[in-house]
């Protein structure tokens, strides 16, 4: 079945038609990474292709614990270069994206006296490190403010608080954007189009073949210069050039809870500053509930959803429990969602003793291959991905000006509010559909703060392909309340199949495939969803 996007955007079949014109740069994977790649190449003046095999930061991209930060754990470790590089590309992301990415302030409890100036250097470290790129000042709380700050907090015993500020965003909309942005300067972006070969001429990578997922059909890709930024799944294209080259990732899984907000209150994040394994966790308001992680697990395969097991439920738990004044439960629990972060292998046996900086590494025959790396620093891991290229000349000397280029949806100027709902959604074009369509602003679950207009809006504007792409990713219901986003699946695969002129076998086979993965990966059996919830009425 070939299916069409909505009238506001040029069809599919048109841009995979495009395929077949030559650039300058293929990147082959549509993360953090590959999407920052894409902006910098089209706003150097390079013709840009990018590919992503599923959707838009479907992976690991999608699964962050949503700060953009320095790294205080970093600190601790003596990544003292990474924190220092982090905390400054953290400034040009507030510039860039302030519909997206905001300030948040940060409060480490103590309940011995002594924590107060021990936790409070080091987070002044941090503060100084960020120098002009701060967010706010770093300072010691009475217990009476922290508990202002944070209603939820277990008072018995608080002596105080250490705050500090760091930054956080809604990392799936930033990947949006960024392939929104690409696009505005002339790049031609797709998903759910695979990477199925590399093509060499007299032993030098020129293009690729890649092939449509959805119909099968494959398309040759002549380009100068190609980048494998498919994140976790590097080697899997690394060995497309040459099969027998060694592994140059290490993979470790995090896990989130994701629980009502009224756990802490809207504005403060909580830092736990020791965990019974050494590590930092966090607990952090975002998008009205509060999202509590992350663990860090060596994870034995690579797959976009690798689970979890019952033992990192129980870790968080029991790490974030005598914090709160009302302890938590697995009946409080909305959501769990998991990924695995790109490590790139070093001499360590823990994942979380290896490095979060990235590797750029061109080879023999002119794969341009970057691996590692974490969301915040995602502009700076393009900017030195296309100048390895460039210094292997593969493609001409244009100088990098991703600095400054605000992203799709930003205001135009710094200190403009902008036309942006809360979720980076052009708000007027939202009101334009409603008020063509009154019935458009039914609500997709009573849980949810979504709208059958979003939806049409993600299909129509946003590449959205499939359910999963719409609950997951362009709206964050899945993360937010995996309940309440199975129950919206009938309606939304209704609304959907409507603008990509679908047949009702399809709205029954992407409930189907959205029920059965938000069931065997995000609602960890604490809830009783029996087939009522699917009937047919819910979509009538």
């Amino acid at each position: 079945m070939v299916i069409e996007y909505g009238s506001n955007m040029e069809n599919r079949s048109e841009r995979l038609a495009r395929l077949q014109d030559p650039f300058d740069v293929l990147i082959v994977g549509g993360g953090a990474t590959g999407l920052g790649i894409a902006v910098d190449a089209a706003t150097r003046g390079y013709r840009t292709a990018l590919v992503e095999a599923g959707d838009f930061a479907q992976a690991t991209s999608s699964r962050a614990t949503k700060l953009v930060h320095g790294g205080v754990r970093y600190l601790v470790s003596g990544q003292i270069h990474l924190v220092y590089e982090a905390l400054r590309e953290r400034k040009v992301m507030l510039a860039n994206a302030p519909h997206i990415v905001r300030a948040l302030p940060f409060l480490t409890p103590a309940y011995k006296w002594f924590d107060l100036p021990f936790y409070g250097a080091g987070l002044l470290a941090y503060d100084v490190l960020s120098g002009s790129s701060s967010l706010g000042p770093t300072k010691i709380l009475s217990a009476q403010e922290t508990r202002r700050r944070i209603p939820g907090i277990a008072a018995q015993g608080l002596k105080g608080s250490i705050l500090y500020h760091d930054g956080q965003f809604d990392d799936a909309r930033l990947a949006l954007a960024l392939a929104r942005t690409a696009e505005d300067h002339g790049a031609l972006v797709l998903n759910y189009v695979r990477c199925a070969e590399l093509k060499k001429n007299s032993g030098s990578i020129c293009g690729a073949t890649v092939v449509d997922v959805e119909t099968g059909k494959a398309f040759e890709v002549r380009a100068s210069a190609v980048i494998n930024a498919t994140g976790i799944f590097v080697d899997d294209v690394r060995t497309k050039d040459e099969s027998a080259i060694a592994k140059l990732l290490s993979v470790s899984r995090g896990t989130h809870l994701v629980v009502a907000g009224d756990v802490l209150g809207e504005a403060n994040a909580l830092m736990v500053p020791r965990t019974r394994d050494g590590r930092i966790i966090f607990a952090i308001p975002w998008l009205g509930k509060v999202v509590i992680g992350t663990t860090d697990v060596p994870a034995k395969r690579i797959e976009v959803e690798p689970g979890h097991d019952e033992s990192e439920v129980e870790f968080l738990l029991e790490t974030i429990n005598p914090y709160l004044s009302r302890p938590l439960g697995r009946h409080d629990i909305l959501s769990i969602f998991s990924g695995l972060r790109p490590l790139v292998t070093g001499k360590q046996a823990k994942t979380s003793k290896l490095s979060r900086e990235h590797y750029v590494e061109v080879s023999a025959s002119g794969l341009v291959t970057v691996a590692g790396g974490k969301w915040t620093t995602y502009r700076r891991m393009a900017e030195d991905t296309i100048d390895a290229a460039i210094k292997r000349e593969l493609l001409p000397a244009k100088p990098c000006i991703s600095k400054r280029v605000r992203l799709h949806g930003a205001p135009a100027e710094a200190g403009q509010v902008g036309a942006l709902s809360r979720y980076g959604t052009d708000a007027a074009a939202i009101e334009e559909l409603y008020r063509m369509d009154s019935s458009l602003t039914q609500r997709l679950d009573d849980a949810l703060p979504y709208t059958m207009g979003e939806v049409r809006y993600a299909v129509r504007e946003e590449m959205a392909r499939t359910v999963e792409d719409v609950l997951s990713r362009r709206t964050r219901a899945l993360l937010l309340d995996a309940g309440a986003a199975l129950r919206a699946a009938p309606l939304v695969a209704k609304v959907m199949a409507k603008e990509l002129g679908c047949s009702a076998n399809w709205i029954s086979g992407e409930v189907f495939r959205f029920k059965k993965l938000a069931e065997e990966f995000y609602l960890v059996g604490l809830r009783d969803f029996t087939e009522s919830v699917l009937t047919e009425d819910r979509v009538s």
